[in-house]
């Protein structure tokens, strides 16, 4: 079905467009206990494979299933590392394939990071009745510890249900299904950290206003490790324009003789149609002076002017960076910027911004975020700029550990995101768009990313062949 939104819960509901509490079990009082209860629009897999479900039956789920049983299908990433982490062995009768095909593969080990480690929300701790008060949120066995008494704590329910009079006498499956699902993940992410330690780091916790503990994430420094079991089809074909054989065999444990690597030799679009301008005006960086950030910020100005009855793009760093070119453009072209965020303030969605972006003639859209993952196409942006180098944020922990280990990546993840920049504007052979660099930094990335840049990118970057 087509989806659409709809502003009216209620007619949403009519159409079978959504649930009324987005919800698939709930917990509820049957009996005088409290229990789970699965939402009876649910269907089987086994349902869905024998074509027995009605017209009432969930969309998600039929969506979901109908996916596993056919001859192939098409995911996004969360969606089947859930199943690849959590469901295999359920559904193992329904994973054997030949082939799996991963898009923007520059963003696996993104993807990875989500379903390896643990992150532990304070209902969880809650929910097992901890003291949230007793445990270092900044020591590593600390965090150990709190995985594992978790484990126990729902190891004990689970007990204390099965050995219940009310379970014998009215088994609540859905309920022991859930408890074991959350002791499971407690209890693997104990395994993966103990498998070896110096591999994990502890970000720092997220607390409320009231410097509570609300959440907090032990992740792995190296996910190659972790990366196979994710890739168990007998052949993947993971494809990207930008990436390099060396950086991403290293992070995704692949064994370079086992991966063939097919590098074009030149991009498909004319080199007029994605030309590609570095500026050099300043370089930019936390000890930048202020004279340095109005020097570009003058220049980003002047470039507008130059595209003044066209939309374009400004990519930089960091959502304080777009506030502050915000401030000191000139009033003219201020009114025609648009900051777009994977999350807005006002509310709107980076899809509604760019919609509205798309009925202004003149508009330019202004983020730190939209680096990739979204369509410029044609007319949409007819120019972009890069004000400021992209380099992932050295602050946090997982950050530091990383370059420390793999000195290369600081650098591979900073040159992705750049290439991945020049392409937002540029979607097939005969669209076209300008690109200007003002920050001086990307020399050193292209220096010393030199033989981590695809084949592709050599003529618009002046390059000759490594």
């Amino acid at each position: 079905m087509e989806s659409e939104k709809v502003d009216n819960d209620r007619r949403a509901m009519r159409w079978g467009l959504t649930c009324d509490k987005g919800e698939c079990q709930e917990r509820v009082s049957k009996n005088g206990k409290e229990v789970f209860e699965v939402c009876k629009f649910k269907p089987t897999i086994k349902q869905v494979e024998d074509n027995t479900t009605d017209t009432k039956s969930c969309h998600y789920y039929m969506q979901k299933y109908d996916a596993l049983v056919s001859n192939h299908s098409l995911w996004n990433y969360h969606a089947f590392f859930t199943i690849m982490k959590f469901n295999k062995k359920l559904f193992e009768d329904y994973l054997d394939r030949k082939l799996t095909v991963f898009d923007e593969a520059h963003k696996i080990e993104d993807q990875i990071i989500q379903f390896v480690g643990f992150d532990i929300f304070a209902g969880q701790v809650d929910e097992c009745n901890l003291n949230s008060e007793k445990y270092d949120f900044t020591d590593l066995d600390s965090m150990i510890q709190l995985t594992d008494d978790m484990a126990f704590s729902y190891a004990k329910k689970i007990k204390d249900i099965k050995e219940s009079a009310a379970f014998q006498n009215d088994p609540d499956y859905e309920l022991l299904t859930g408890l074991e699902r959350r002791h499971d993940r407690s209890a693997q992410a104990k395994i993966d950290i103990m498998t070896d330690k110096d591999n994990f780091v502890v970000n720092d916790p997220l607390k409320d206003l009231n410097g509570n503990f609300r959440t907090i994430s032990v992740k792995p420094i190296d996910v190659s490790k972790f990366a196979n079991s994710f890739f168990e089809t007998e052949y993947q074909l993971f494809m990207s324009a930008t990436i390099d054989k060396n950086s991403f065999c290293e992070n995704m444990g692949l064994v370079k003789d086992d991966v063939a690597f097919v590098d074009t030799p030149k991009s498909p679009f004319p080199i007029e149609h994605r030309s590609i301008d570095l500026l050099n005006i300043k370089r930019l960086s936390y000890g930048s002076t202020e004279e340095d950030e109005l020097e570009v910020i003058k220049t980003i100005d002047r470039i507008m002017d130059e595209h003044s009855n066209e939309r374009g793009l400004i990519l930089t760093s960091s959502i304080p960076r777009c506030q502050k070119i915000i401030r000191h453009l000139s009033p003219k072209n201020t009114q025609r910027i648009r900051l777009c965020h994977s999350k807005n303030k006002d509310g709107k969605t980076q899809d509604e911004v760019i919609s509205e972006h798309a009925t202004d003639p003149t508009g330019v859209l202004l983020s730190s975020s939209l680096w990739e993952g979204v369509d410029l196409k044609d007319d949409l942006s007819r120019f972009q700029i890069i004000a400021k180098v992209p380099y992932p944020n050295y602050t946090e922990k997982r950050t530091k550990a990383k370059m420390s280990k793999f000195p290369s990546w600081y650098t591979s993840q900073t040159l992705t995101k750049i290439l991945q920049g020049f392409g937002r504007s540029i979607r097939s052979d005969d669209d076209w768009a300008k690109t200007y660099v003002l920050d001086t930094a990307v020399n050193n990335v292209f220096f010393k990313g030199q033989p981590m840049i695809p084949k592709a990118y050599y003529d618009v970057l002046g390059m000759d062949e490594v």
